[in-house]
């Protein structure tokens, strides 16, 4: 599955797409220069399964590493992702 992004301002998402069609988005707002919240993901029954929702996080640790930020994941499905890999801590906001 191929993760795009795309950010507009202090708001931004990681997304799967095909057909121009969003099949799983998870979309994040900054707070300040140093924080990234993901706020909430969605991921269509098409892709339920198949690990999307996870590959969305690691998009987001991926690119929090590659600017220096920490995460803050209030999204549920993403917390929980935060509490089952053990190589997201670094990242990790609480």
């Amino acid at each position: 599955m191929n993760i795009l992004h795309q950010q507009n301002g202090s708001k931004g998402s990681f997304y799967i797409e095909e057909n121009n069609q969003r099949l799983a988005e998870m979309t994040y707002t900054l707070a300040g220069e140093k924080r990234m919240i993901i706020d909430h993901t969605d991921v269509s029954d098409a892709l339920r399964g198949k690990g999307a929702g996870k590959q969305l996080v690691n998009a987001a640790v991926d690119h929090a590493r590659a600017k220096g930020i920490k995460i803050l994941p209030l999204c549920p499905f993403a917390r929980s992702v935060f509490d089952k890999v053990k190589e997201f801590q670094d990242v990790l906001d609480n």
